[in-house]
């Protein structure tokens, strides 16, 4: 039995595909992965951005995120299919922590400004005389 983790895999489609074959490679994508039996998928379209450098020819690309849970033979056939793409630029998949989840979940918690607050005083140390001595 394999166990399932948590994934993140971002991808960049060519700034050149018209609307319509953007949304039909985002949804192939999401198709392959219900295939594999992922589970909770969700895809969030960054839109088309600026490239930091020519990729492949290219000076902007269509980013995509999809997060899910799946295999790591999953991983393996997705990327495969991302790797022969036309509409693929370039892709990248990590492996998310569920610590790293969870920790992002918790609210910092920040003390109300209008809060009281208790004062403790110090306790009171008695003077004692300091000898000064000029250097000669």
């Amino acid at each position: 039995m394999t166990v399932k983790r948590l994934y993140e895999t971002m991808y960049l489609l060519r700034p050149d595909l018209p609307d319509q074959e953007s949304e039909a490679a985002i949804a192939k994508y999401q198709e392959f992965l219900v295939q594999q039996e992922a589970e909770d998928i969700t895809t969030q379209h960054r839109g088309r951005r600026r490239l930091a450098y020519d990729i492949k020819g290219h000076r902007e690309g269509i980013y995509i995120q999809v997060n899910y849970t799946a295999t790591p033979k999953t991983i393996e056939s997705l990327e495969k299919s991302m790797r022969l793409a036309d509409d693929v630029i370039r892709y990248m998949t990590i492996k998310l922590e569920p610590e790293a989840i969870e920790e992002d979940a918790e609210e910092e918690i920040i003390p109300d400004a209008e809060a009281a607050v208790e004062v403790v005083e110090a306790p009171v140390v008695a003077e004692t005389p300091v000898e000064v001595v000029a250097a000669e």
